[in-house]
This record gives C-alpha cells, structure tokens and sequence, in this order.
C-alpha cells in the first residue's frame, strides 16, 4: 500500500477511535437518562437478596428494588419517546457501589441501599423509598428471644464486618458475634441452631423468612425508650450532579406511589411489617 493511503488508513482509524471515545464519554456524561436514550442502561442491583434483588436459577432477576429499578427505567424511555433499551444488570457489592457509580460502570444502583451523609457527598440519591429498621431473624420453634435485650449471652449472626452486629455488640456487651461471608450462610447456621439468631434490615430478613415457610420470623428491634434501633433510609443511587436524573427519577417514584403501584410492590415482597414504613420521594430533610 502507498505510504499516502496508508497515511489516511492511520487517520481514518484514529478518528473512529476518537468518535467511539467521544460516544461512551457522552452516554458516562449523560447519566441515567443519557444512557437510556443511548438504547444500553446497566442497573446495579443485589443478586443474594430474596425479595430485595435475586438472580434466579433460570437467569432471570426477581424482587422488589430490581422490579422497581426495571419499572423507572422502562417508564422513562416511555415518557421521552425512546425505545425501550437494553438493560443489563450488575451484581454491585456494598463496598463498590460508589466507585460503579462515579465511574459510570453502573447508572443507578439499587439494592438495601442506604441514603446516608457520607455517602450523598460521592453519589447522588433519589427516594427514599421506604424507611426501614434493623431487625432479628430468630427460628419460629425457639421463644427465648423476643427483644433486642434477650440477646445477652446469644450467639448472634451476621456478615464479615456488618454494622448492623457491631451497634448491637455496643448495646448489648455480653452478646457473641459470629460472622460469615453472606447472609445465606448465617441462615443455614440460624437453621440448624448453631447460631440463635441474625440481624440485618428487616426486609432483608423478611425476605429471607419468604423462602423457608414459617421457620423463621423478623422480630423488630427497639432501645429502652421504646425508638427503633436505627433508621435505614432506602435510596437510589444515580452520578454526582446528575440532578436531572434524580429529578426524574424522584417523578416516576412519587406516580407509582400514588397510583398505589410502589406500596403494592413492597408489600408483595415484604409483607406487612411494622418496621417498614411510608416515605416521601425527594424528601431527604430528616436523613441525618
């Protein structure tokens, strides 16, 4: 080949990379919307969690924050005139979802996903879409813990590093930790009594209760003065700044909540649980 076709070979080549460069930046840059427009919207979502998010045996994904993450985004290719995108979900662990986020691997991340301080300083949140409390898995057949203070001297479950054991390790001293990798292996120990009982949020747990028919029950948590023992604010996790985004998304949450669609969507996940409570999209004035 001639050095001058090679030449413009050279220079064709380099600007397709540069115009691909420039397509993925644009869809990173747009956000959640941008992405959906763009026809390819990745969702972080829990793959582990019965009635949070969990992939099925047949490669399916299930639960109610999936369902609802699936619902915003089909609703909003609809309400903009776009197709319908292609939507692909990714396992997001708690300890990577800000970086999936901010590196825009990840569009919007559901999953437990807790709207704290620390956090809305790297992501932005829409929501909350409930307000949850820590909770007690504890075996149907075993009446000797009925409180958080029944604790004392028990075996206690929960996953490698949980907050949710370290604050009940603070209230109650004498209580012994045992930790393992995931949840599912503290409920084989809670099942054969090796453990007496886990913590989590309560619609983790209740999930989990979901699936072993009536061989365990949540059982809510509550200090002396009768308060919950902490408050986990559900959100959604979109980019920093992406304020269109959130607003969008905060939109389609508070239309679902008044057709009655999102309450009906966690109760068919969750039940009805004292310690799940009503919350109003866009409204984050009492997360502290």
């Amino acid at each position: 080949m001639p050095k001058s076709k090679v030449f413009v070979a050279l220079l064709a080549g380099a600007a397709a990379l540069s115009l691909a460069a420039c397509s993925s930046s644009d869809e990173t840059d747009g956000g959640l919307l941008g992405a959906i427009e763009s026809g390819n919207v990745t969702l972080g979502v829990k793959f582990d969690q019965p009635g949070i998010g969990l992939r099925e045996g047949d490669g399916s994904y299930t639960g109610a924050e999936t369902e609802i993450a699936t619902k915003i985004v089909e609703t909003l290719a609809e309400e903009n005139g776009w197709d319908a995108p292609n939507i692909q979900y990714r396992e997001t662990p708690a300890a990577q979802r800000e970086t999936l986020l901010r590196n825009g691997e990840t569009h919007l991340i559901q999953g437990g996903y807790s709207i704290t301080p620390d956090r809305m300083e790297i992501v932005d949140f829409a929501g909350p879409l409930l307000l949850t409390h820590q909770a007690l898995l504890v075996r149907v057949d075993d009446d000797s813990i009925q409180s958080l203070e029944d604790l004392d001297g028990k075996i206690l479950c929960s996953t490698a590093g949980s907050k949710p054991a370290q604050r009940v390790k603070e209230e109650i001293p004498s209580v012994q930790l045992q930790e393992y990798d995931t949840n599912s292996s503290c409920i084989e120990a809670l099942s054969q009594g090796n453990v007496d009982a886990l913590t989590s949020d309560a619609p983790i747990l209740a999930g989990y209760a979901g699936q072993y028919d009536g061989k365990f029950e949540v059982l809510d948590m509550t200090k002396a003065d009768g308060s919950f023992f902490s408050n986990e604010w559900y959100g959604i996790g979109l980019q920093k700044d992406d304020t269109e985004s959130v607003d969008a998304v905060n939109q389609v949450l508070t239309d679902m909540k008044d057709s009655g669609e999102l309450d009906a969507i966690i109760e068919e996940y969750f039940g009805v649980l004292d310690s799940i409570e009503e919350t109003t999209p866009g409204d984050l004035s009492e997360i502290e």
